[in-house]
């Protein structure tokens, strides 16, 4: 049964530090990840070994130092996953996550595709990290993911370039348009590989809010430094889907005393026409100083939460709002020629679509056609 993969980079994320969480919460897939990345390193002995980070047990990805020459490039590494003997799901994503990282630096760099080497990072560990992890990402296809945000670090980081601001340029271009935060904790906190993984999930993968299920695992990937007040770990859930069909959805909430009858009717049709709204009503009240209130809840798809809450302040005079996430439960239903039948848990109830009647020319005349489809 598939399910969803939900990431919080508590100390950071790098490339080895996803794939230890990742299998220690699915340790079925230590062989094959294991032979995905041998089949491009022959002579490769990447090791999980277990740790601790501040009292919190994790799990560390180790890959030792490869006796090849370097600089390596990016044309070089690409053409090794090519050649490898690797499931084509898990080539696929390899090369495509290695291609990201490729442009990012020959962006910051300013060089050519072809002559991109990553100097930050050793090219067999960068070949190494991607490939599991692409491997990983191939046994979980068809699962939802979702991301909490990135820690930006800061401070700099030594470099062959000298010293640069932390996140590194590569980082910073790969992070653009991510959900990020800063937590107070300097130093680096996402390298170009995790950020590169990171990247490709969040643009090709099914992300999702979290939804709501089971717990079914917890996996803790553990980086290299010690971080002050706080675990360098990534933690990853696995959260099994309900057995109701559902989903999470985003809701909106503010209060008007403010604005006229036909300015709320107006903002709210406004309103309910921006992509990603489910579904707006609006609620009489009381508010302070015994005022004459409008409350509107508002429900859309998490993805555009952000978006549709600008345009709340662009339709109307509230100063600010509450945001939450809610799920909900579904009941499968369909509609056929007008009317729209629910399948519940003891019977199918059917009931008249309010535009099938609209057109009918009196109150009797649309519940009677209503009454008629529902029997």
């Amino acid at each position: 049964m598939k399910g969803h993969i939900h990431i919080t980079p508590l100390g950071g994320i790098a490339g080895d530090m996803f794939v230890a969480a990742m299998l220690d919460a699915f340790p079925d897939f230590i062989d094959p990840v294991t032979e995905a990345t041998g089949a491009v390193l022959p002579h490769l002995n990447a090791t999980l070994s277990h740790c601790t980070k501040a009292g919190i047990a994790a799990w560390r990805f180790t890959v030792p130092e490869q006796n090849v020459s370097t600089p390596i490039h990016y044309p070089d590494m690409d053409h090794m996953l090519v050649g490898a003997d690797l499931p084509e799901v898990t080539r696929t994503h390899a090369r495509a996550m290695l291609r990201l990282l490729a442009e990012a630096e020959a962006r910051v760099h300013d060089v050519p595709l072809d002559r991109v080497h990553f100097h930050e990072i050793a090219d067999w560990d960068t070949l190494a990290d991607l490939t599991a992890a692409a491997a990983l990402i191939g046994l979980l296809d068809g699962w939802s993911w979702s991301l909490d945000p990135l820690p930006l670090g800061g401070g700099t980081v030594k470099t062959a370039h000298g010293l640069l601001p932390v996140p590194a340029p590569a980082t910073a271009y790969l992070l653009e348009g991510m959900a990020v935060q800063d937590d107070g904790i300097d130093g680096e906190r996402v390298t170009p590989t995790g950020a590169a993984i990171m990247r490709y999930i969040a643009d090709h993968l099914t992300l999702r809010s979290r939804p709501m299920g089971r717990l079914q695992a917890t996996g803790y990937g553990a980086g290299t430094r010690d971080l002050p007040g706080l675990a360098n770990v990534v933690v990853v859930q696995v959260i099994s889907g309900p057995s109701q069909p559902g989903d999470t959805v985003s809701i909106l909430e503010w209060d008007i005393d403010d604005m006229t009858g036909e300015e709320i009717a107006v903002a709210s049709d406004h309103l309910r026409s921006f992509d990603g709204v489910l579904d707006l009503v609006t609620l009489p009240m009381i508010g302070k100083k015994g005022r004459h209130v409008t409350g509107f809840r508002l429900m859309a798809q998490p993805l555009h939460a952000d978006a549709v809450a600008q345009a709340v302040f662009a339709q109307t005079t509230t100063l600010g709002l509450r945001s939450r996430q809610d799920q909900r439960l579904i009941l499968p239903r369909v509609v056929i020629s007008g009317v729209k039948a629910a399948i519940r848990p003891a019977e199918t109830t059917s009931k008249a679509e309010s535009d099938a009647v609209a057109d009918l020319t009196s109150l009797a005349a649309r519940r009677a056609k209503a009454r008629k489809d529902e029997q």
